[in-house]
C-alpha cells in the first residue's frame, strides 16, 4: 500500500506540482485549500505524511498544526512546513512550534520524492 500525503496547499498551481511529483513517485495523495478542509481530511482518512503551507487563508500553517497534533493525527506522523519564508528564523520559529521539518519553496521537483521518502522514514519524534 502507497504511503497516503496530505498537501495542505492553497495555490493551485503549487498544489499540482507536488500532487503531480507525489503521485508519479508512487504516493498516495489527497489535498487541500485550506487548513480547516486539511483538518477535516485528516480525520476522515489519517495520513502517513502531511505536507503543511504556513500561510493558509483562514488559518494559518501554525494553527492547522495545533488541530492536527490535538488529537486527530496518528502519533509518529510527520508534519512538514512548506514555505516561501526563507529566513533562518522562519526555520526556527516552524521547528519550535512543532513542525517535524521544513521545505522551501520554490519546491524541486527533482528533490521532492526523496525528500518524502527521508521524513516518513524519521517519522516524528
Amino acid at each position: 500500500m502507497s504511503p497516503k500525503v496530505l498537501v495542505v496547499e492553497d495555490n493551485a498551481l503549487n498544489l499540482k506540482l507536488v500532487r503531480d511529483v507525489l503521485e508519479h513517485a508512487g504516493y498516495d495523495v489527497t489535498a487541500a485549500a485550506t487548513g480547516e478542509l486539511g483538518v477535516a481530511s485528516a480525520v476522515s482518512e489519517p495520513p502517513d505524511l502531511v505536507l503543511l503551507d504556513l500561510q493558509l487563508p483562514g488559518i494559518d500553517g501554525h494553527e492547522t498544526l495545533r488541530r492536527l497534533r490535538d488529537g486527530v493525527l496518528p502519533d509518529g506522523v510527520p508534519v512538514v512546513a512548506v514555505t516561501a519564508l526563507a529566513m533562518a528564523e522562519d526555520r526556527d520559529r516552524a521547528r519550535s512550534t512543532g513542525f517535524d521539518g521544513y521545505l522551501e519553496k520554490p519546491i524541486s521537483a527533482r528533490s521532492l520524492p526523496g525528500q518524502v521518502e527521508r521524513f516518513l522514514a524519521r517519522g516524528a519524534p
